[in-house]
């Protein structure tokens, strides 16, 4: 049996029975070294060497979580609620409700899709906007996992079709690694070849929110993990403090591209600013990594996980062996090549590293299987975005989990990896597909 195929498949099933995802991933590699031949000591020393490779991500978010903890102290996420129930009231007026749920659902939408092209700072923005919202969104019974789609469709959609900010990295990605292997494309032809497959994750977004997730949801009314239980109390200066603190955060993010710069940035202001007391600090940025100790974990294993992957040389099998089975059939090539993309993103959990992975093999068998070069890309570009979202170890779910999980409520895999697998990759599979056959 191939053992990407084996890994992927044991590290998803013992994450949907429950199985903590940082065990899934580590049996999933073991399983994966030994069918591709590693052996125990092999596979253990590939995977041990693999962890390296998120240590900057893990500190980040571990810093963020500081971050967002610090926020907390503030009083700001307190006015934010007061602010908010005033606006909806507490009679039970089902319109103004509807109303409030609509605009924060397009508010959220906007600052997603905002975070991967106008100013791209990623998932930087979701331990710092969505903790002190989920009092809000309790007192208007908004279902947290249709929170978790509108974040990882903004995650996702937008840097996959528009060739600004991660969206001309990606592009480039793809022209590039196009190139290298023989067929040469201008970068404006992809978002016209990813026009369908993006459609479909509008399709997708509109079903969870209007549909799957309409209904109230009820949570209990917990306090964010690291904050304090009695109420907070805010001034206008330490209001002012944290909006300061937050502005800088992104800017310097945008700046520097470092998260962990940034965070530092944020909590340095609130130092300074007097808002977090220096006898509070090192209680905040301990609460703050206990909150984020979850992400930074499986960010970790996930880097391991995939160094194994890559290690057994069975990405190349698999495709070699799908190839014979396919013929010159294009409807059976490109299912293929999708199914393949899919797997390989939801080991790896990023699809910016799983294009130079598949591009290698996608080309020559797309030109063999004679496919236009728009259906090409539609194909390499769809199959590297499949998986993103609804994989444990992506930062597409993994940045939603770590807002919405703030006050321990929000499971990982069934509130937000299967809610964004299903309304997600199963239509950009069906619109990647179709794309393929019409360009």
């Amino acid at each position: 049996m191939n053992a990407v195929l084996a890994a992927v498949v044991v590290m998803l099933v013992l994450s949907l029975v429950r199985v903590h995802v940082v065990l899934a991933l580590a049996v999933g590699a073991i399983v994966g070294g030994l069918l591709g031949g590693l052996g125990i000591e092999g596979t253990i020393s590939t995977f041990s060497d693999g962890l390296g490779g998120s240590a900057s991500v893990a500190l980040s978010y571990a810093l963020l979580g500081a971050f967002a903890v610090a926020i907390a102290r503030t009083g700001l996420p307190e006015l934010m609620v007061e602010r908010v129930i005033k606006l909806v009231g507490r009679s039970g007026d089902s319109r103004k409700k509807a109303l409030s749920k609509a605009l924060i659902f397009f508010l959220l939408v906007i600052v997603s899709c905002f975070s991967q092209n106008v100013v791209p700072i990623h998932i930087a923005f979701i331990p710092i906007l969505i903790p002190p919202i989920l009092k809000i969104l309790n007192e208007l019974g908004v279902d947290r996992r249709a929170i978790a789609t509108i974040l990882t469709f903004g995650l996702t959609a937008p840097y996959i079709f528009l060739p600004y900010g991660f969206g001309a990295i990606f592009h480039g990605i793809i022209a590039d690694n196009m190139a290298e292997n023989g067929l040469t494309i201008e970068l404006a032809m992809i978002p016209e070849a990813m026009t369908l497959p993006t459609l479909g994750l509008v399709v997708g977004l509109l079903i969870a929110v209007l549909i799957t997730y309409r209904k109230n949801r009820t949570y209990e009314a917990r306090e964010i993990i690291g904050a304090q239980s009695e109420k907070q109390g805010y001034t206008t200066w330490s209001v002012i403090a944290a909006i300061i603190s937050i502005v800088a955060t992104l800017i310097i993010q945008t700046i520097t591209d470092s998260m962990i710069i940034a965070a530092l940035t944020g909590l340095i202001v609130l130092l300074m600013s007097g808002s977090l007391k220096w006898k509070e600090a090192d209680q905040v940025v301990t609460e703050g990594m206990k909150m984020m100790a979850f992400i930074a974990f499986v960010m970790l294993a996930a880097s391991g996980f995939a160094a194994v992957i890559r290690a057994t040389g069975h990405v190349d099998l698999l495709v070699t062996q799908t190839s014979f089975i396919v013929g010159e059939s294009q409807a059976a090539a490109a299912l293929v090549m999708l199914l393949i993309g899919l797997f390989i993103t939801m080991g790896i959990g990023s699809s910016f590293a799983t294009i130079p992975i598949i591009a290698t093999l996608f080309v020559p068998i797309g030109l063999a299987a004679g496919f236009s070069p728009l259906a090409i890309i539609a194909l390499i570009g769809t199959a590297g975005a499949l998986g993103d979202a609804g994989a444990p170890a992506s930062d597409s779910t993994l940045g939603p989990t770590a807002g919405l999980n703030a006050d321990g409520q929000h499971n990982h895999i069934w509130d937000t990896c299967v809610p964004t697998f299903l309304h997600f990759n199963i239509p950009l599979f069906i619109f990647g597909w179709l794309a393929a056959m019409f360009l």
